[in-house]
């Protein structure tokens, strides 16, 4: 009796038995594709987190730093109202800081409240040239201490900003490099605005002091 041939599997090992089994020919291509698409997706989910995490960290330091500028919105007008009590008489500042402060309030989003914060920083450097030019304002207990925790908000003010503005300049680096910039633009990635100091910090704010004619109080 003459032996069954021995078959062999589409890997060259024998087989058990039956009909030889081959792949189909269209899933080859199919794998190929599927290759090049993972190749394609795995760096954009990559990427998108990636920026997302960056963006998540310039939401984070912004609301640090709008907890300071709050800080300083809520102290001025206090500030504000002492100078005036102890002068006896109104001067411009005061409602140019009413009037910044109304802009900070109705600030809703970072560049608007950057812009505002700028014009509230120069109303309180004029007013801070005003306390300086009056003894009695200086020796006044209150202001004294308003002007300690003002000074304490300035200084953390500035450490927030710098904080802000380094990881907004890290995000704006990332989504402007290659393949992410690619990405950025597909995903509404942007670039975001650095918080810049007020032009009251950068100048040295002039106040015309002899345009009051009420007497100034003695410190008496």
């Amino acid at each position: 009796m003459t032996e069954p041939s021995q078959r062999t599997s589409p890997f060259g090992t024998p087989a058990l038995g039956g009909p030889p089994r081959r792949f189909p020919r269209w899933l080859i291509p199919v794998a190929i594709i599927g290759g090049i698409l993972l190749l394609l997706v795995l760096p954009a989910i990559g990427s998108y987190n990636g920026m997302v995490n960056k963006e998540e960290a310039v939401d984070t330091e912004f609301a640090n730093l709008d907890t300071q500028l709050q800080r300083r919105y809520d102290l001025l007008p206090t500030l504000s109202q002492a100078v005036k009590a102890a002068l006896g008489q109104e001067r411009a500042v005061f409602g140019q800081i009413a009037e910044a402060r109304t802009r900070y309030g109705g600030a809703a989003n970072p560049a608007q409240k950057a812009a505002a914060s700028g014009e509230l920083e120069s109303a309180f450097a004029r007013l801070l040239v005003i306390v300086e030019q009056f003894p009695q304002l200086q020796s006044n207990e209150r202001i004294r201490d308003l002007q300690v925790q003002i000074e304490g908000t300035e200084n953390r003010i500035a450490q927030s900003r710098r904080d802000y503005n380094l990881v907004v300049q890290d995000y704006n680096r990332s989504i402007r490099r290659f393949p992410r910039s690619l990405f950025a633009g597909i995903f509404g990635f942007e670039r975001k605005p650095l918080f810049e100091a007020g032009a009251g910090n950068r100048d040295n704010p002039g106040v015309d002091l002899e345009l009051d004619s009420t007497p100034v109080p003695s410190a008496s």
